[in-house]
């Protein structure tokens, strides 16, 4: 087996919001969100959130290998909560949450989570892959988004749109017929996509936070075989690149209507053959 991994913040000089880390045996990676240019009511913040949890959650599904992975995922949000509750603001709007991908091998088979909009690419031998993202983020974002699209990304206008936007989304954070992401409660865990699939059939694995899979199903520039290919032959920080050329390339997204004009984006595969 040979890891590897690329992450890149959205803007140069801020802080990666992504994390993403191996072991073995298991991978993690999570997408942390807050309210941009907001309060979060945590003094930690969104990175910190991210990353205590994504460590937290990798040292669980490897220490205790026969838990099932939300079970691993909900005690994981519990300890989280617990080093920040008695200091932060839980019920903010603006709490830190995150999406979450966790794969783990163990005996012929490989367990798989995701939660929230990340997407986990599994490569068979041969075949086109199979491609695991939890939509119903996306699904709800489309009923909320208006005339969003319709502005100039970084515009004033867009601006005001874009908070009214975030403010109808958090409403349906967390609940039944909205979407499920990490947060301060455990329970969510139990909402997330989980399956198993036989190693045997698998020639690799990768994890991709958001932000890496704009090429495909943001921009329609490409497919997700090609991205294998590229991740493949050239490395992650390859298919960040090209994500990011495009974005370059319509920086007020007029081509391609989007909250942020860039997002942090990582990618982490996992070569099985």
């Amino acid at each position: 087996m040979r890891v590897t991994l690329a992450s890149l913040p959205a803007e140069q000089g801020r802080e990666n919001e992504d994390f993403a880390a191996a072991a073995p045996t298991a991978a993690v990676l999570l997408d942390g969100a807050g309210v941009a240019g907001e309060e979060t009511g945590c003094s930690h913040g969104v990175a910190w959130f991210s990353s205590t949890l994504g460590g937290l959650l990798l040292s669980a599904v490897t220490a205790h290998g026969a838990r099932p992975l939300p079970e691993c995922l909900a005690d994981s949000i519990r300890v989280v909560r617990s080093l920040h509750e008695s200091s932060c603001d839980l019920v903010h709007r603006a709490s830190p949450t995150s999406t979450v991908i966790a794969v783990r091998a163990r005996a012929e088979a490989l367990e798989y989570l995701v939660l929230g909009d990340s997407s986990l690419l599994l490569a068979g031998k041969g075949k086109e892959p199979t491609v695991v993202t939890d939509r119903r983020l996306d699904d709800v974002g489309k009923r909320l988004r208006g005339s969003l699209d319709a502005l100039p990304t970084g515009s004033p206008e867009h601006a005001v749109a874009l908070a009214q936007y975030r403010d109808a989304l958090t409403q349906l954070r967390n609940r039944q017929g909205g979407f499920w992401i990490a947060g301060p409660d455990p329970r969510a865990a139990e909402h997330a996509l989980t399956g198993t699939v036989p190693l045997a059939s698998l020639a690799s694995v990768t994890l991709l936070s958001d932000g890496a899979t704009r090429l495909v199903d943001r921009f329609e520039l490409s497919t997700w075989r090609e991205v294998l290919a590229v991740v493949g032959s050239s490395g992650p920080a390859e298919l960040i690149r090209r994500v990011r050329e495009a974005e370059v390339g319509d920086s007020e997204g007029r081509r391609w209507p989007r909250g942020k004009a860039h997002d942090d984006a990582t990618v982490l595969h996992w070569a099985l053959a």
